[in-house]
């Protein structure tokens, strides 16, 4: 409660903050927040020329595949990288003027969602055009994002605190998060494994968000939804870990940055 009551207090704040996080992003560039768009082409655009000779890829409709797990992963992945060091850089702000510090990673993460939704733009425009249509499941789009920020969010409480005591942890999250994409069904389909260590790519959380987003707009269903709870209440949890990590590390913000 104590986090909604801060949140509403300093609401002009992350308001801000948010502003901040999503020009910032692309001040001095001269196609500015077009990049929302073009970043996932251009990665989309690679893996569809590269991937299917390596990996001898048949699916079916392949570049939209690969789109609806893409653009998901970038929101993820943005979030994660630019978020880990938001109280270290912050740093000068912290050590002057008092707000709720965990204003901080909440605004990395709001200002992603906010992309991640525009760019979802794409994901309608390859759907449509690449002939497979939307159906009403689309409408569950706001749910998976809200689950998605949430477990995102809770990682990037822990990441942003221990960062501020441990500097290599930015290097590591790098390395880990390269690592977390090839785990991730993004490029190829859970289908290729048998079905018997098929289980392994699920213990990996976005999977299952990944496999929601194509349930909505790659296979025009209904997204799993014992999958879905599973994957909501493994980030409720996460967000509730992530965030007493951030609020016992917090103290000593200040003295450290």
């Amino acid at each position: 409660m104590e986090l909604f009551k801060n949140l509403y207090q300093y609401r002009e704040l992350l308001k801000t903050n948010v502003q901040k996080e999503i020009r910032g992003k692309y001040k001095g560039s001269f196609l500015g927040i077009l990049w929302s768009f073009l970043n996932p082409l251009l990665m989309v655009l690679v893996y569809a020329i590269v991937f299917p000779y390596i990996m001898r890829m048949q699916q079916e409709h392949y570049l939209v595949y690969l789109i609806t797990g893409v653009i998901p992963w970038n929101f993820f992945n943005l979030a994660i990288v630019t978020g880990a060091n938001c109280i270290w850089i912050n740093g000068g702000i912290i050590k002057k003027v008092y707000f709720p510090r965990e204003i901080l990673p909440i605004s990395v993460v709001a200002a992603g969602l906010i992309n991640f939704l525009i760019s979802c733009i794409i994901i309608l425009l390859f759907v449509v055009f690449g002939g497979i249509g939307i159906t009403l499941h689309v409408l569950w789009l706001p749910i998976i994002a809200l689950v998605q920020s949430i477990f995102t969010l809770g990682i990037l409480f822990a990441l942003s605190a221990i960062d501020v005591y441990a500097r290599d942890i930015e290097y590591l999250v790098q390395f880990f998060l390269q690592l977390l994409f090839y785990a991730t069904p993004i490029l190829y389909t859970t289908s290729m494994f048998p079905e018997q260590v098929r289980w392994i790519l699920y213990l990996n959380p976005m999977t299952h968000i990944i496999d929601a987003y194509r349930s909505i707009f790659y296979y025009g269903t209904m997204p799993n939804l014992a999958s879905l709870l599973y994957i909501a209440g493994l980030s409720i949890l996460i967000l509730v870990v992530g965030y007493l990590i951030f609020k016992k590390l917090e103290k000593g913000f200040a003295e450290e940055v």
